[in-house]
């Protein structure tokens, strides 16, 4: 019996393709019976590597949406979190809607701190609705399907507000220490111009590097699950989702998340250094009371905030346990932005005093 070889031909695949993996693949043989017949015997594992191929393309390139998990495994529970989330983010919106009121309309609030005050309250009210809704959506539909661009859209502006809230914050605790480490020349230095440049620079500074870096993110092969173990588009979760080397983009991860938050953190831990210096230096026991009343409430919204970010960004590999991570998220998408009003009304006596205010005109 007479035995020759010919090489398998696959349309699909490149010229370049076939020349490298026919070197590889063994030739298929064609053996021919008694009769000269030609029997061809299929190159098995060649023909399953190249379905194998474009069953990988096929994945890569279909994945036009995600899937967000969010609370899905508690499915008992989704009413009553859709409640409570409701609530949240309606308390979220009237307190921090009551606080832009107050200082607009009050005279007596018409300095640096209270304009710093009311930017940050609406920045957290555009930081919340870039995610709670889309949450209330999911959890009342019980369908967590997101557009490909839907995904990416929300991860920027997710980004976008976290750095605007990090440079917002270290911009108030500048604030703070000019005012009381240099109470002389509070208001030569922290003039209306001075103040509009700065919240300018926090609202805009983010903006093109948290374009750049949702690109890149998503400018990587997704394939196999499109599904998000997430209740929003946040970078751990659709990173793990991503095919091939990540490493590039993890670093860029690092060193967004340094000058973002490790910067302005310790720009406002040496800030404040300075002021609890300077208040301790004060005389009068009434006055160190005033100083540290009025920075208390912005320290502990720091404490707060920079904490869970800096655990979310600072380890986005995959190693983060996903519950955890969900909790975390919680923290500072839901929990901080309910807790920062509160903090600021309840420990501020100027609020408080501008509220009852507002109140008596409201009811007379």
């Amino acid at each position: 019996m007479d035995i020759q070889y010919a090489q398998p031909v696959v349309d699909d695949l490149d010229l370049d393709e076939l020349q490298n993996e026919s070197k590889k693949s063994k030739s298929t043989p064609i053996i021919k019976d008694d009769n000269m017949n030609e029997l061809t015997i299929l190159n098995l594992p060649y023909l399953w590597m190249e379905n194998n191929l474009k069953t990988e393309i096929l994945n890569i390139t279909t994945i036009v949406e995600f899937v967000l998990l969010g609370f899905s495994d508690i499915p008992n529970l989704q009413w009553i979190l859709f409640a409570v989330f409701l609530v949240i983010y309606l308390t979220i919106l009237m307190c921090n809607s009551i606080i832009i009121l107050i200082v607009r309309t009050d005279s007596a609030l018409q300095t640096p701190m209270y304009f710093f005050l009311s930017n940050f309250s609406f920045l957290e009210i555009c930081y919340v609705t870039v995610t709670i809704p889309r949450m209330l959506m999911d959890l009342l539909t019980q369908k967590g399907n997101i557009s490909f661009f839907a995904c990416a859209a929300q991860m920027c502006f997710v980004l976008m507000f976290g750095g605007s809230e990090c440079l917002l914050l270290t911009v108030m605790a500048y604030d703070r220490y000019v005012a009381i480490c240099n109470p002389l020349h509070y208001t030569l230095v922290m003039n209306q111009k001075v103040c509009i440049q700065l919240v300018t620079v926090s609202w805009i500074s983010a903006v093109p590097v948290v374009i750049g870096q949702t690109c890149q993110i998503f400018s990587l092969p997704f394939c196999g699950s499109n599904t998000i173990n997430h209740f929003f588009c946040d970078i751990p979760p659709v990173l793990k989702l991503a095919c091939g080397d990540t490493f590039v983009n993890e670093i860029e991860i690092y060193v967004v998340a340094v000058v973002f938050i490790m910067v302005p953190f310790l720009l406002i831990v040496f800030s404040y250094g300075k002021i609890i210096s300077s208040i301790l230096k004060l005389s009068s026991a009434k006055g160190r009371a005033k100083a540290f009343s009025t920075c208390s409430s912005h320290l502990i919204v720091v404490v707060l905030f920079y904490g869970t970010a800096t655990i979310t960004y600072l380890r986005p590999k995959p190693n983060q346990s996903e519950g955890v991570g969900k909790l975390i998220s919680l923290f500072y998408t839901v929990l901080i932005p309910t807790l920062n009003p509160i903090i600021y009304t309840l420990r501020n006596k100027d609020i408080m005093v501008a509220l009852r205010k507002l109140l008596t005109k409201l009811l007379t």
